[in-house]
């Protein structure tokens, strides 16, 4: 639930502010410099941030996945737009499409492989970054049981724990290949 719940909010945010990137000079100056630049770090690295000033409860923790998902969403929305055929763009401005018109019915659905294919790499940044930070900073969770076990040296219950993070994983990662197969099926692969 934490990291859907992050995955909704990260890819409501990011798609426009990926759109805005693509689409706006004066947005990409201030705006793309800071997703750069925070894009390389590690989501741990937020850690002791988010604890302190969210405590160690759930807010904490979809903070902490959204941060890891925002940046991959966003640069891929970013560049799916960019990548619209000049083409496609002068065709629907000749029709007299408004610049509104030109974003929701040529841009993004163009670019709509790419924003999808960036969410998939963002479900699995947040899934780990949702297991990493429960070995850091919980009480409980997959991540916290690992790394409580591996202490106890049960390596049944760390090899049992390993099986789970990773199936959920691909179950995720199965949901979203589902979803573009379903919305682009002209360019799935899957």
């Amino acid at each position: 639930a934490r990291v859907l719940g992050a995955f909704a909010l990260a890819a409501v945010t990011a798609v426009p502010v990926g759109a805005m990137i693509a689409t706006s000079r004066l947005v990409r100056g201030i705006i793309d410099p800071f997703i750069e630049f925070c894009r390389p770090l590690p989501p741990l690295a937020y850690l002791p941030l988010v604890v302190l000033w969210l405590g160690i409860g759930e807010c904490s923790k979809v903070v902490l996945i959204y941060l890891a998902m925002f940046a991959p969403i966003a640069l891929s929305t970013r560049a799916g737009i960019s990548s619209v055929a000049l083409e496609q763009i002068r065709a629907a401005l000749s029709m007299g499409a408004t610049r509104g018109q030109l974003l929701r019915y040529v841009l993004l659905p163009a670019a709509l492989p790419e924003i999808l294919t960036g969410m998939r790499i963002a479900m699995g940044f947040g899934w780990t970054t949702l297991v990493a930070a429960e070995m850091v900073a919980a009480t409980a969770g997959l991540g916290f049981m690992v790394l409580s076990a591996s202490k106890f040296m049960a390596t049944d219950v760390v090899v049992a724990g390993i099986l789970v993070i990773g199936a959920i994983g691909y179950l995720f990662d199965l949901g979203m290949r589902e979803i573009e197969r379903r919305l682009v099926p002209w360019c799935s692969n899957t």
